[in-house]
């Protein structure tokens, strides 16, 4: 794997390895596992992940933020893969928000 310090390779580099992993036997492959419960049980998994992931910013334990924020991600990752989506398309669209207000940005949004 690259360098883990830049980022934009390393999500590009696991994106590519979800994507491979689309149409593997669900048996021997857990992406392809998470695939197959899609939709439904591949966001259930995100949910999960994303308790974990506050449980262990409560616990303020750096380790456990670190290990759970990369299992969020990664299932995220799996969830863009699904939908035919890309970390550089979030990335761009933080791109888009720099140097933008984040109460504008909240503001600027269509009300439902």
């Amino acid at each position: 794997m690259t360098d883990p310090r830049d980022c934009g390779a390393v999500l590009k580099e696991v994106a590519d390895v979800i994507d491979s992993r689309r149409g593997a036997y669900p048996k021997t492959s857990y992406v392809a596992s998470l695939f197959k419960k899609a939709p439904d049980g591949m966001l259930k998994k995100i949910g999960e992940e994303a308790c974990e992931t506050v449980m262990a910013a409560k616990d303020e334990c750096r380790e456990k933020i670190i290990y759970e924020c990369a299992d969020l991600w990664f299932h995220t990752m799996v969830m863009l893969s699904y939908y035919g989506l890309r970390p550089e398309d979030v990335t761009e669209e933080l791109a888009r928000r720099e140097g933008l207000s984040g109460l504008a940005e909240k503001a600027a949004r269509p009300k439902d």
